[in-house]
């Protein structure tokens, strides 16, 4: 069952007493929340994950509110992991940024059976495609494009492998567009769903992205990689695609990884044998259709 099978009120039940459990990617993730603000959005947002409510969960999450130390008439939000608050508190309309912040919070600190590469992750033709990045580079941005034109999204933000078998784990979640990126998505894919947008936040104004459905439906299908595709966006630029060294994607691959020095040499011989397995590039661009014409052109020569 999904969420959007059930009625608010249910939904609102569950968030408030025992928690919501969804299937999130390979994790089980139970949130509880009584800020009927969040629910609303959340309902929205999360229509399509599996409810998990007889399974265990990986993650214990939880959004309360508080009276604000600064102005005792104005409520905060604050985020709590099994019990531990690892942020202050937030204004109480940044309440949905804050849990999807939290929840990658968790998953970077608490999973070492995998490595964790800082990567959007699409997947085409049967194999995955990572864009590895650093903040501003507009790789969120791009994988909410290609989520939508043609390519399944496995995640905007981690690339989770699995370092016996070279297999990477869809994990499908909300994609936080910020700032300009906002309205140029709006115009671009008009049908899309999208949160409204929240201001003032520490990254500025953000906006999330509910995943395309068949990606979330298809998020126990893993695959192998077959690019590493290093992206920038800068304006006003001609789409440029080039093949790199393996020692220079190595070593970019290796510092967008979250947890690659906590798993020493294992994560040192599993980025060499990724890099060794896949076709390295930096791709620089600025318009849509002529990266995904790129895109497609060399997914299919595949």
């Amino acid at each position: 069952m999904v969420v959007n099978q059930i009625p608010f009120e249910e939904f609102h039940m569950l968030l408030h007493r025992q928690g919501l459990r969804v299937a999130i990617g390979p994790f089980n993730v139970c949130i509880h929340t009584s800020y009927k603000p969040l629910i609303e959005q959340l309902y929205l947002l999360y229509s399509h994950y599996r409810i998990t409510q007889d399974e265990i969960a990986e993650f214990h999450v939880r959004i309360v509110t508080e009276r604000s130390l600064r102005n005792p008439f104005k409520r905060n939000i604050r985020f709590l992991l099994d019990g531990q608050s690892p942020f202050e508190s937030f204004p109480q309309e940044q309440a949905l940024a804050v849990l999807e912040w939290g929840i990658n919070l968790a998953i970077a600190v608490r999973v070492n059976h995998l490595l964790l590469l800082h990567s959007a992750v699409v997947e085409k033709n049967g194999h995955v495609i990572l864009f590895p990045a650093w903040p501003g580079s507009g790789k969120t941005t791009l994988c909410t494009v290609l989520s939508y034109q043609g390519f399944r999204l496995f995640s905007d933000e981690f690339g989770l492998m699995d370092t016996q078998q070279q297999l990477f784990l869809p994990i499908p979640r909300l994609m936080p567009l910020k700032n300009e990126s906002i309205a140029v998505i709006r115009n671009y894919l008009p049908d899309i769903v999208m949160g409204r947008p929240i201001p003032n936040t520490q990254k500025g104004t953000v906006a999330h992205v509910r995943p395309p459905e068949k990606s979330i439906l298809l998020s126990k299908h893993t695959c192998k990689a077959r690019w590493i595709i290093f992206p920038k966006w800068i304006a006003d630029t001609p789409v440029k695609i080039e093949a790199i060294s393996d020692s220079e994607a190595f070593m970019m691959l290796a510092s967008n990884a979250f947890n690659y020095e906590a798993l020493g040499a294992t994560g040192f011989c599993a980025v060499a044998d990724l890099i060794r397995s896949c076709d390295c590039f930096k791709l620089v661009y600025s318009d849509f259709d002529s990266v995904m014409e790129v895109l497609h052109q060399l997914t299919n020569e595949t």
